[in-house]
Formats: structure tokens, C-alpha cells, sequence
């Protein structure tokens, strides 16, 4: 499935998995060559897709790699590039060698096709995979992330828990979904929980629009958010706020990077969401594992991603002795259960890298943990900074910079130095109006953090590399940086 948030998206994921048909989540914005590579490492059978989203031309972009499609028969392509793609499903519109998907909903009616699922139905397992996701890139080539039946289920079922989904009145379940619905978070943590718990699913627009999510909680009486903190930030600020009715928000879900807590307390404060809870994981897990109770206080909120799901085991490692972390302490998260993947498709070598003979999975996230087993990331162990032997997380440089008046939103990374191995530099985005200068930032640290973490470098900025799901491309933003001050 390619293509922005649609019912045709929820359809094809409920139907695919109903017939044993592994779907493949490829992201929106893929471009011919990232498109390529996702159908050939996956061995694609079947493309589905709308005639366009905004300047994307998808039926185009898809010629660029398979010219046969043209003069092809609607399902009996043969591509040169692509072999194993044999059948181009369109959404919304009827073009040459493409089958349209409201002709193949009315055919599956056929008792012939009819009798055929039954059949197949009977073979199914529900540890078979059922959705390949690629993970986001923001560490490089994207893998194929495997995943069950009993993975995405359980987790979808754990996730609507914990959120107390199964105590609340029909009315109050109406769940506002802006976030892509190829990325976990929306297929996972928004249709399935659906279907586990019987909830309205409201998707507000085809990618995410802040104005429009407001719009849809005003119009549909949401009771229910979802998004990343780059969504939360911008829905807080859209102009005309104040004139929505927020009056059913009761809470939601906060997930995807690091949210700093300024901004838990203005989501709970200024969209009523009082249950708001942050939840924590990866693709690779399903992918909730840690996750705040909805009583839990604002400031455990604030200060952690939650406790651990379910049938789910972590640990924080250091990596150097391969022993326990203290409480407290720094190291890499581990999560065993049934919540991790099946594996990278057709890439051994990286799930043995990732889950090891002991079925840990390597989160690659570095965590503490406190004694009332609250989980708190303190960043990715590839973000990490290390400044003259000093190891320096840039989410504990970020949550402070946050504390500023003037700053909408800060990403650290370290950029290359002769002397140190690595300098800091914070990029910043300042509130709509404000000025500052460097200078000025530099001083507001001063005496409030170690001074070998104030950054050397600070760049003001008004956008970050984002992949689609809104997550930021720290690789990118390190190499533009490093571009912009001539390192």
C-alpha cells in the first residue's frame, strides 16, 4: 500500500490480513528509487495506490520504473525491473494497465472467490507475518520490519488498555488519527486498537494538516488525539486555537521521539487531555513497550515514557560489560517478548544483529530506569555526542533548551571538531516573532548546565530534515550543519 491516510488504506489492511496477504507499508513520499528498492527487497506481488497526492503523480513515478505498465494487461504485468509485480490497483481512478479497486472489491463477491479465502483461511497461523514496515531511515537504508498476526493484535489490545479504552462509555470513544497510517503508530496504535476496542476511527486528512485535526476533535467530537510532539506543537499554535470546541478531548497518545516536558503539560493543560500518556517503542516491537498509566501525575508524564507493557521484559545494558545497568544509570534498552518482529525480510545478517540467540532485541536507545520502574530515553546511542571523552545526550540538552521562553522547538547533534572528535550544536526554531542571538542563548546556560554541554555552535533555524512519519533526520541535520559552518 502507497498512498497518504484513506479508508482505502484501513481496507486494505483489514482485507490483506483476512486473506493471509502480507501488506507492505511503503511510505507516501517514496520516490521512484526508494520505491524500487522496497518492492524488489520485499518481492512485491501487488501495488495499490491513488492517482496522486498533492505534487506526488504515483502512476507516474511508478512508470518511471516500470514502463510495461502501459501496455500491460490490469493484472498480468511483466516488468523487467520489478518480475514478482504482477498487479496495479488504483484507488481512485481508472488508468492503462491498471485494475480499479471498486472493481475488485464487486469481484470479490464471486463465490468462486468466495470459496477460495475460506480455503486459504484454514491455513492460516497467527504467527504468520502479516505487515512489513520500513523503518523510517533516520539511520540509513531502510529495513523491512516483519511483523505477526500475535504481534500487532496483542499489542493494538495492550495499548487500548492501558489506556482504560474498555471502562469508557460509547460516546467517549472517538479517536482523531492525523498520524500516517503506514507507520505503526496509525496502523497499529489507531486501526487495530479500533478494532479491538469497538472505536470510532477518525482519520482528519490525508497527511497531517494541525488545522484540520482541530477541526475534525470540533466537528466530530474527538475524545481521543494521537501524534507525534511536531503535531502536538503545531496544533497548539494553529492561529485561530482558541475558537475550536475541545470541549469531549479527554486524553491520547504522544509517541514517536523524545517529547520535552514543556510540552506534556501544555497538551494536558490547553487540549483538556488529562489522560494524555506518553507511550514508548519501535517498528521492531510491534511497537508499544513502555507506556504512562492515564493516572499516572503529570510529572511522571513529563519526565518518562511510562512503565513496561505486558508480557514484555526489558533491561538497560551497558554495552561495554554486557552486564545490568544500575537503577538510574545510562545504558542501552533491551525488550524480549512476543511483541518483537519475526525479522528484517530477506536480511539476516541485520535481524541477528538486532535480536540476538537470547531473542533480546537491541533497542539502540539509550535509558535509565527508576525504582518505581519508570523509563526514561535519554537518546539514541548513534545521537550520542562524545566531546573530548565526555558522553553528552542530546534529549537532556534539548528538554533544558525548551525551558527558554523564546524557543518553539531545539535539536542538538554533534558536529565533527579537530580537537574534541565532536563539538555541539543546538539548531533552533523560535517562537513566531521572537529574536534572540547566539550569545544571549549561551548565557541563559551558563551556571544552569555543565559547561562542557553548552554548545559551542547555536544555528538558528526554521525547519528540520523530517522523514514522512515527522520524525527528525538527525543524520541529515548533523551533515547540513556541518555544510553550513564549513566543518
Amino acid at each position: 500500500m502507497w498512498g497518504p491516510n484513506s479508508y482505502a488504506w484501513v481496507l486494505m489492511q483489514l482485507a490483506s490480513a483476512q486473506a493471509g496477504i502480507i501488506l507492505v507499508s511503503v511510505n507516501p513520499a517514496y520516490q521512484a528509487r526508494e520505491l524500487e528498492y522496497a518492492l524488489k527487497k520485499v518481492g512485491c506481488k501487488a501495488l495499490v495506490f491513488p492517482k496522486q497526492f498533492k505534487t506526488q503523480q504515483y502512476y507516474n513515478i511508478l512508470k518511471q520504473i516500470c514502463p510495461e505498465l502501459e501496455k500491460a494487461q490490469p493484472g498480468a504485468l511483466k516488468s523487467q525491473r520489478l518480475p514478482d509485480l504482477t498487479t496495479v490497483i488504483l484507488v481512485d481512478a481508472s488508468l492503462p494497465g491498471t485494475l480499479l479497486l471498486d472493481d475488485v472489491i464487486a469481484a470479490g463477491n464471486t463465490e468462486q472467490h468466495l470459496a477460495h479465502l475460506q480455503h486459504t483461511q484454514k491455513f492460516l497461523s497467527c504467527h504468520d507475518p502479516i505487515n512489513i514496515q520500513f523503518t523510517s531511515g533516520t539511520t540509513g537504508s531502510p529495513k523491512g520490519a516483519t511483523l505477526s498476526h500475535h504481534n500487532i493484535v496483542n499489542n493494538a489490545n495492550m495499548i487500548g488498555e492501558r489506556l482504560r479504552l474498555p471502562l469508557k462509555m460509547p460516546k467517549e470513544l472517538r479517536m482523531v488519527l492525523p498520524t500516517p497510517l503506514y507507520h505503526c503508530l496509525g496502523s497499529v496504535g489507531g486501526t487495530m486498537v479500533s478494532m479491538t476496542h469497538g472505536i470510532t476511527l477518525i482519520l482528519p486528512s490525508p497527511s497531517f494538516d494541525g488545522k484540520k485535526a482541530l477541526e475534525a476533535i470540533s466537528r466530530e467530537r474527538g475524545s481521543f488525539l494521537y501524534g507525534t510532539p511536531t503535531m502536538f506543537v503545531d496544533i497548539l499554535n494553529q492561529p485561530d486555537f482558541s475558537s475550536y470546541d475541545i470541549s469531549a478531548m479527554l486524553g491520547g497518545v504522544i509517541a514517536g521521539s523524545p517529547a520535552p516536558p514543556e510540552l506534556i503539560r501544555a497538551i494536558i493543560n490547553k487540549l483538556n487531555m488529562k489522560e494524555l500518556v506518553v507511550a514508548y517503542g519501535t517498528t521492531e516491537n510491534s511497537p508499544v513497550t513502555f507506556m504512562n498509566f492515564a493516572e499516572d501525575t503529570v510529572q511522571e508524564k513529563a519526565e518518562s515514557v511510562g512503565r513496561v507493557m505486558p508480557h514484555t521484559e526489558a533491561q538497560i545494558v551497558n554495552t561495554e560489560t554486557g552486564t545490568l545497568t544500575k537503577l538510574n544509570t545510562p545504558g542501552e534498552l533491551w525488550i524480549r517478548g512476543y511483541c518483537v518482529m519475526l525479522g528484517y525480510w530477506g536480511d539476516p545478517q541485520k535481524t541477528v544483529e538486532a535480536v540476538g540467540q537470547d531473542k533480546w532485541y537491541r533497542t539502540g536507545d539509550i535509558a535509565t530506569m527508576d525504582e518505581k520502574g519508570f523509563c526514561k530515553i535519554v537518546g539514541r546511542s548513534k545521537d550520542m555526542i562524545i566531546r573530548g571523552g565526555e558522553n553528552i545526550y542530546p534529549a537532556e540538552l534539548e528538554d533544558f533548551f525548551h525551558t527558554h521562553p523564546k524557543v518553539q522547538e531545539v535539536q542538538v547533534v554533534g558536529v565533527k571538531d579537530k580537537r574534541l572528535g565532536e563539538e555541539i550544536c543546538a539548531c533552533i526554531r523560535l517562537k513566531k516573532g521572537e529574536k534572540t542571538t547566539a550569545e544571549e542563548i549561551k548565557a541563559f546556560c551558563k551556571g544552569k548546565i555543565a559547561h562542557f554541554k553548552i554548545p559551542r555552535y547555536i544555528v538558528f533555524v526554521t525547519e528540520y530534515p523530517l522523514t514522512v512519519s515527522g520524525k527528525i533526520q538527525k543524520f541529515k541535520l548533523r551533515e547540513q550543519m556541518e555544510q553550513h559552518l564549513n566543518l
